[in-house]
């Protein structure tokens, strides 16, 4: 990727996902007006995404309570993200909608296709109601990522949306102090 996607606006897609035993329609259009995670990861049937999306479902209701949808995405079909659905133990605990990307579109937007592969990276995008990109994080093949450090990145993200002039520093949590960057604070933090 050879430039930053951050405050970029999503790319137009249509995709069929499987989602609460249904097949539907999703677009670009339904990622605005709310908070939206794009969650790719590399393929159905396979040995860390498993963990990753379980993770994942187990704050999905803590996240939807924040007025954010969680869409899961590989290059595989939303057929193959039925079966998986069906099969396994892990992700038939999944509520939020599991898009498939045979052609690679959506993966190709957010700079996540590994071509010589035709796999997505494990690349978490945080988008804000108006279709802008606020969180970009890519992850190596091997390396799992943690859905409680995700749902804190949302909450600081939601909290500087919110409240003009602040920032949240490292490691902030939730109803913790923030900072109002100004002169005055330079060198002394």
């Amino acid at each position: 990727m050879s430039q930053s996607l951050i405050n970029t606006e999503i790319k137009p897609f249509n995709a069929s996902a499987f989602h609460n035993g249904e097949f539907i329609e999703v677009s670009d259009a339904d990622l605005k007006g709310k908070w939206s995670i794009v969650f790719f990861y590399p393929a159905d049937f396979t040995f860390v995404c498993p963990t990753e999306l379980g993770d994942l479902a187990d704050q999905y209701d803590e996240l939807k309570s924040r007025n954010v949808e969680v869409y899961s995405v590989s290059t595989d079909t939303h057929f193959t993200h039925k079966a998986w659905h069906d099969t396994s133990e892990t992700i038939g605990k999944i509520q939020y909608p599991m898009i498939g990307d045979p052609t690679g579109t959506i993966t190709r937007n957010f700079g996540v296709m590994i071509e010589e592969a035709g796999l997505a990276e494990r690349g978490t995008f945080v988008i804000d109601p108006e279709g802008k990109i606020q969180i970009v994080e890519i992850s190596a093949g091997g390396i799992g990522r943690d859905a409680s450090e995700l749902l804190r990145k949302v909450k600081a993200a939601q909290y500087v949306a919110a409240h003009p002039g602040e920032v949240c520093p490292a490691k902030w949590k939730e109803g913790e102090a923030t900072l109002a960057p100004s002169l005055d604070l330079v060198g002394k933090i």
